[in-house]
């Protein structure tokens, strides 16, 4: 396994472009990058930052809802781009989202939220995705979060989403951040998803139990409201009783994921996904807090 990560924060925070990032990234032990929607498909600065740079991008990131009936055609003609823009890079995979549309929300009610029920639409779109990039020798890596667009999100969905995408080249992000919150065991999800991981983002998660208590589940799980500053850092989600840490600060054990991806042959890239509420706002802090989770990782890896 190597060890990456995902430009967003960083580009956030002031470092978007690329070949400051590379060489930032190659200068404290990183050895790939995965590029976010805020970097250009630039064809000369992607060469120039792994000439100069010395570390070469296996790999984009596209979370948009392509089932959208507005906006998703022109999100369907972006990942297409990117599918182009990877198979001339010699990049590996690109992570996007499912989709959803509005048969996953039943009676207006979103306690009827109903996955399934875009499964026949994610086909539709995607299996023409999938084999164009197949041709280009690229793999969609679908994301597990619930919140961007998509109903990959629980081993049972898992299931059916390969059923309907019966594709070599289909695989998932295993991003275990989500199943804490989701109450998913993750170290079982490991075991389920097997060969079909085809890369990792390395986020952890916290439940905090007083708001646990005191708000349930449901209120407010996943509607913005103003920034609130507990003291620890700016928490976007107002009264959500979770929200993500990076490797070592959260609740997950690495030293047992490591294990578990081993098991199943996992050999490939575990990327930084830096959304730590305590570690932004400002570049420094970003930096050292990859820095953190690089090191947390790196001794798990170890332990193993």
């Amino acid at each position: 396994m190597k060890f990456g990560l995902i430009t967003n924060n960083l580009a956030v925070s002031g470092m978007n472009n690329l070949l400051t990032i590379s060489l930032w990234a190659k200068q404290n032990g990183f050895e790939d990058l995965e590029l976010g929607p805020s970097i250009p498909l630039d064809v000369m600065m992607a060469r120039d930052a792994a000439i100069r740079g010395r570390i070469k991008p296996t790999g984009l990131i596209y979370c948009r809802n392509v089932l959208d009936p507005v906006e998703g055609p022109m999100h369907i003609e972006a990942l297409k781009k990117r599918i182009d823009f990877a198979g001339r890079m010699g990049m590996e995979r690109i992570t996007c989202s499912t989709g959803l549309n509005a048969k996953t929300i039943t009676e207006g009610n979103f306690l009827r939220y109903d996955p399934e029920a875009c499964l026949d639409e994610v086909r539709e779109v995607f299996m023409p995705l999938l084999e164009m990039a197949y041709r280009k020798d690229v793999t969609l890596c679908f994301e597990m979060c619930p919140m961007m667009n998509n109903v990959a999100i629980s081993p049972y969905m898992w299931e059916r989403l390969f059923e309907k995408l019966d594709a070599p080249n289909a695989g998932m992000v295993f991003d275990p951040s989500h199943l804490v919150w989701e109450m998913i065991d993750p170290y079982e999800a490991i075991r389920t998803l097997g060969k079909r991981i085809k890369h990792v983002h390395g986020k952890d998660c916290v439940i905090d139990e007083e708001k646990l208590m005191q708000y349930g589940i449901l209120h407010l799980a996943t509607q913005l409201r103003e920034a609130v500053n507990t003291g620890e850092g700016v928490h976007g989600y107002e009264h959500t009783w979770w929200y993500y840490r990076l490797p070592g600060l959260g609740t997950l054990d690495w030293t047992r994921i490591m294990k578990e991806l081993k098991a199943v042959g996992f050999d490939g890239t575990i990327s930084i996904e830096h959304e730590d509420p305590v570690y932004s706002g400002d570049l420094d802090k970003v930096k050292q807090g990859i820095l953190m989770a690089r090191d947390h990782i790196r001794s798990c890896m170890n332990e193993e």
